[in-house]
């Protein structure tokens, strides 16, 4: 008897989705879609409108600023109050005392944490452990219980009252040696390996080679740095008294105490922090793509 051959069964291909089906889909993703944009442009409305707000008063006359102060529009556009701030204050010497302290602060603590972070994550030495542990426990401790100490040690070493004394207690700061410190360790160790064999020593290989790779590490650093030690206060009240000395942050806060004159001065404070954010900003918007992306640089195997 002859056997038949039965053939293997032929596998039913998957159903598609039906048309209708596709369409339902993609209209509830574009929905949400639709909703989630929607949700940032109000937070984002939300968050740069007290910026609106504070241009659009500084351009205002003191009685409308009083009357209508969350208006967007003015009703007589004015620039009084950008001519009484440098013509009836010292905010010339405020802005250039900043720009003074903040400038060779950023380029202190740009050098000072990385050296510190590279000796952290490379450099084997007894005690690396407790060291690195000490600058987490610094990073905990709020820096207003450290304003009496700084005094202390500013009167102590005679540099009260001068550059030296509003600029060296801000040359490093743990933060940034903990941001250098990781991205140092995510560097192939291998880079420098190749770098030794060539014959380059310690500084050499962390000079030439590592924090070259470290460019987005340190235009974050760069930022932070900046935008801290512009915005900085506290530090400045403990370690200055002299008119000529004062900072941009000193300065507007005695506006708004009303230094000037009388009344809220509303237009004149507003346009003192509209110029403010200025210099920030431009940093921010020149470095921003920079900021903490992969490190450059290939390795050959």
């Amino acid at each position: 008897m002859s056997q038949l051959a039965t053939r293997p069964a032929t596998p039913t291909p998957p159903s598609s989705p039906s048309p209708g089906r596709k369409r339902g889909r993609s209209a509830g993703t574009g929905r949400r879609a639709l909703f989630l944009y929607a949700l940032l442009a109000v937070l984002a409305l939300i968050y740069i409108l007290p910026f609106l707000v504070q241009v659009s008063s500084s351009f205002k006359t003191e009685p409308e600023a009083a009357q209508n102060p969350l208006g967007l529009v003015p009703q007589n556009w004015t620039s009084a109050a950008y001519t009484q701030l440098f013509a009836a204050s010292d905010f010339p010497t405020w802005a250039g005392n900043s720009f003074i302290v903040t400038l060779f602060v950023t380029a202190g603590r740009v050098f000072f944490n990385s050296l510190a972070g590279y000796a952290l994550a490379r450099i084997p030495f007894r005690g690396r452990g407790l060291v690195f542990a000490l600058l987490i426990a610094v990073m905990a401790v709020p820096g207003v219980v450290l304003l009496i100490p700084k005094f202390l040690v500013i009167n102590q070493l005679g540099i009260y009252d001068s550059y030296p004394g509003m600029i060296l207690p801000l040359l490093a700061d743990a933060a940034g040696v903990f941001i250098m410190k990781n991205f140092f360790e995510s560097i192939p160790v291998s880079v420098e390996e190749q770098a030794r064999i060539d014959g380059a020593g310690t500084f050499r290989t962390f000079w030439s080679v590592v924090l070259p790779m470290a460019r987005p590490a340190v235009m974050t650093i760069v930022i932070l740095s900046f935008q801290g030690s512009w915005n900085e206060l506290n530090h400045f009240i403990v370690s200055t008294q002299d008119p000529g000395l004062t900072t941009l942050t000193k300065g507007v806060a005695q506006l708004s105490s009303g230094q000037l004159s009388q009344g809220t001065q509303y237009p004149l404070k507003l346009a003192a922090a509209a110029l403010m954010t200025v210099p920030v900003a431009i940093v921010f918007f020149v470095f921003q793509k920079r900021i903490m992306n992969a490190s450059a640089g290939a390795v050959k195997e």
